[in-house]
C-alpha cells in the first residue's frame, strides 16, 4: 500500500496542484490507515514522529508486528475502513477529523479505481459522521471599523498592518491566498486582484477604494524600505514583506491580526480566517447574491457558501423583531 499511497501523493502534487498544507494531511490521514491495517489492534493508530515529518519514505515506520506484511489496496473492504472509523471514534477524536480522514480515503481510493488498482471504493459506503452546524466566527460592522483604525500609519510596519487588515476585509481572501500574493497580481488602478486559489485555480477579484488607499500608503513605504536594503540584491516580487525584505508567512500574519484585534478591543474573537467569514457575512446581509459571493470567495460548491444564509436569517429575525408591530 505504501506505494500506491506514494503514487497518489505524486499525482496531488502535480496533476492538483495541492498545498504543502493538503499534501501533509493527506499522507498523515493515509499512514495513520495503513498503520492500523498492519498493526491489527486498535491501539497503535497514530503515526510516529518521523511517520508525520517524512509520510512518504521508502523504509517502515513501524515496529514490532506491524512489519509482517504490506497490505495490498485490493485487500482492503468497507468492514476495514468502518474498523478504522470505528476505532477513531473510541479514541475520541473530533468527529471534524473523522470526516476529513473518511475523505481522505474515498479520494484515495476513486484514485485507485482510475488507476485500475481496485475495481470498487470501500470507503464509499461508510458513512460521514454528522457534523453539529456551527456558524462561522465573524465581526460585526462596527467591529470591524474598531479593527481597522487601530494601526498606525507613521512607519513602515503601521502602514503595512493596516494595508493587511484592509486588503483582508476588502477582498474576503484566504491567509494563504493572502501570503502568496506578489506586487503584480495587485491592478491599483481597477481595484482588482488577481489571487491564486485552491488546486492552482486563479479568480479575479475587486478591492475596495479605502483598501487601495491604504495599499498605496504601504507600497510607498515598502519602495523606501527596498531602497535602503543591501544593494545588488534583487528586489523583492512579494507584496507584503517583513523587515528584512522576505515575504511575511501566514504565521506573522496572524500574528499581526491577532495583534490588533486585541489593541482594539474586539478581543479573540476570530482568527484571520474570521475576515474572511466577516467579509462573506456583510455581503449577505446587505443583499448580494449568493452566486455572486461565491465566486469571489473561490468556493468550488454552492453548499459550502450556503452556511451564511444561516448567519444572514439571524439578521432577518433581527429586523422583524425590531421592525413587525407584532413581533
Amino acid at each position: 500500500m505504501l506505494e500506491q499511497i506514494e503514487a497518489y501523493l505524486l499525482y496531488l502534487q502535480a496533476e492538483r496542484a495541492a498545498s504543502p498544507h493538503t499534501l501533509k494531511n493527506y499522507a498523515i490521514d493515509l499512514q495513520q490507515f495503513r498503520t492500523f491495517l498492519r498493526a491489527g489492534e486498535s491501539s497503535r493508530l497514530e503515526p510516529t514522529v518521523s511517520a508525520v515529518e517524512r509520510p512518504v519514505v521508502g523504509g517502515d515506520t513501524e515496529r514490532g508486528d506491524a512489519l509482517r506484511r504490506e497490505i495490498t489496496p485490493v485487500e482492503i473492504d468497507s468492514l476495514a475502513v468502518r474498523a478504522f472509523v470505528a476505532d477513531l471514534h473510541r479514541r475520541g477524536i473530533a468527529r471534524s477529523s473523522i470526516a476529513r480522514k473518511l475523505a481522505t480515503l474515498r479520494s484515495f481510493f476513486r484514485y485507485l479505481c482510475r488507476e485500475g488498482v481496485v475495481s470498487a471504493n470501500p470507503a464509499k459506503l461508510v458513512p460521514t459522521p454528522k457534523l453539529p452546524k456551527r456558524l462561522p466566527a465573524h465581526l460585526s460592522v462596527d467591529e470591524v471599523d474598531r479593527l481597522l483604525a487601530s494601526p498606525g500609519e507613521q512607519d513602515f510596519s503601521g502602514a503595512r498592518d493596516l494595508a493587511i487588515l484592509e486588503f483582508f476585509y476588502a477582498s474576503g481572501i484566504r491567509l494563504s491566498e493572502l501570503t502568496g500574493l506578489d506586487v503584480r497580481d495587485v491592478d491599483i488602478r481597477e481595484g482588482l486582484v488577481l489571487v491564486k486559489g485552491k488546486g492552482g485555480k486563479e479568480r479575479i477579484v475587486p478591492v475596495g477604494s479605502k483598501a487601495i488607499v491604504a495599499l498605496r500608503r504601504y507600497l510607498d513605504r515598502r519602495s523606501d524600505l527596498i531602497r535602503g536594503s543591501k544593494r545588488g540584491a534583487p528586489e523583492p516580487v512579494a507584496l507584503f514583506l517583513n523587515r528584512q525584505g522576505g515575504r511575511l508567512s501566514q504565521r506573522s500574519i496572524a500574528r499581526i491580526v491577532l495583534k490588533y484585534l486585541n489593541q482594539s478591543g474586539v478581543g479573540p474573537k476570530i482568527t484571520p480566517h474570521g475576515l474572511r467569514h466577516s467579509y462573506a457575512t456583510h455581503l449577505l446581509q446587505a443583499g448580494a447574491d449568493l452566486r455572486a459571493i461565491q465566486e469571489l470567495l473561490g468556493h468550488s460548491r454552492l453548499s459550502t457558501t450556503q452556511r451564511y444564509t444561516h448567519l444572514n436569517l439571524d439578521h432577518l429575525m433581527a429586523v422583524y423583531d425590531k421592525a413587525h408591530p407584532r413581533a
